[in-house]
Formats: structure tokens, C-alpha cells, sequence
């Protein structure tokens, strides 16, 4: 085998194990026309606790800010752990990297993967 097809060989086997790459929530929602690039210029300009308390207010206008039985103050550990699963799998190039990213084991990695539904979230965004 000559160096170059070496290179392609191995080239391929990469892609093949890069289960993540190119899951991001930016191109799904720009895609989806959910947001445009000055969206992105405004978020990026809030604190991350500005930007969940205007989403909280934004959702509590539907129920007239009434938002009594919710129990948001233990919902929010599982709100913010998924939206760290989605990051780690659109900065990651495949699962054994978003698993070390999160410091867990890759089978409890697959379980979360399984458990918030994420492949159905991202199912048609461009993967390799």
C-alpha cells in the first residue's frame, strides 16, 4: 500500500468513527429558519443566566405568568444537562470524544444519547 492510499485508508476509518461531527444546534436552527445571524450576534451578546431567564419570561407570557406546579427548580438539573449533551455532540467529532468531553464512560454516554432522544433531534443534520 503506497502512503497516499495509506492516508486515504485512514482518512476513511476517521470518518467512519465520526458519529458527531457536523450536529450542530446553530446550523439545525438556521436551517430550520428558527434563527438568522443577527439572532446569534444578539444571544451571543446576553450572560448565559440572562438568556434562561428571558426564555423562562418569553414561555411564562403563554400562561399569563402563572407558571405554579412546574417544579422548574428541580426540572432545571435535566434542562441544563441536556443542553450540555447537545453541545458536547456538535463540538465533538464522534461519541468516544463527547464521552470523554462530559468525563463519563462511552456506554454512559449511549445511555444519555438514548435517554434525550438526541439522534432523533439531529436526525437530519449531515453526518459521517
Amino acid at each position: 500500500m503506497t502512503g497516499f492510499n495509506l492516508h486515504v485508508t485512514i482518512l476513511n476509518m476517521k470518518k467512519e468513527k465520526s458519529t458527531t461531527k457536523y450536529k450542530s444546534i446553530i446550523n439545525k436552527l438556521l436551517n430550520n429558519n428558527k434563527i438568522n445571524e443577527s439572532t446569534l450576534t444578539f444571544i451571543d451578546s446576553l450572560s448565559l443566566e440572562d438568556l434562561i431567564a428571558l426564555k423562562l419570561e418569553l414561555s411564562s407570557r403563554h400562561i399569563n405568568n402563572k407558571m405554579y406546579g412546574l417544579n422548574i427548580w428541580s426540572g432545571t438539573i435535566n434542562i441544563v444537562r441536556e443542553a450540555i449533551l447537545k453541545f458536547s455532540v456538535g463540538a465533538t467529532t464522534s461519541k468516544v470524544d463527547a464521552a470523554r468531553f462530559l468525563g463519563i464512560s462511552y456506554k454512559d454516554l449511549l445511555q444519555l444519547l438514548k435517554e434525550y432522544e438526541l439522534w432523533e433531534y439531529f436526525k437530519n443534520e449531515r453526518t459521517f
